[in-house]
């Protein structure tokens, strides 16, 4: 890295860890909450839309699968980041081939974009 920014790759492979480790168990959480949801569905016994105090089952399994699906997403991208410790190409911007600054790292140990491509990236959403 430039301007005297060391990477240590073994800082970041553990970072990296304990994020996966920490969104798989909520990812495991949310599949229980999603079983629980899928069985009250499926056995017919509970009110789906007549609970004014309540979000309806339909409602519950979307937001759950929703985000269920970020975790998982997030998952991999953790398992990309390690991917590329792996390789010995962590810490480069996937688009310009830049190092990613340390401050980015630390905060975003699996980001693969440089700030100025991530914000370009989320201007074009």
């Amino acid at each position: 890295m430039g301007d005297g920014e060391d990477l240590d790759l073994f800082h970041f492979a553990a970072l990296l860890a304990v994020q996966r480790a920490e969104r798989v168990a909520e990812a495991d959480a949310l599949a229980a909450s999603l079983s629980d949801v899928r069985a009250a569905r499926s056995d017919g016994t509970a009110d789906d839309e007549h609970d004014p105090e309540g979000s309806t089952l339909s409602s519950d399994w979307s937001r759950i699968s929703g985000l269920l699906g970020a975790l998982r997403a997030r998952i991999d991208a953790i398992d990309r980041a390690a991917d590329r410790i792996d390789a010995g190409s962590y810490g480069v911007c996937l688009r310009r081939g830049e190092r990613i600054a340390l401050d980015r790292l630390e905060a975003l140990p699996a980001a693969e974009l440089c700030i100025a491509c991530a914000r370009e990236a989320e201007a074009r959403r």
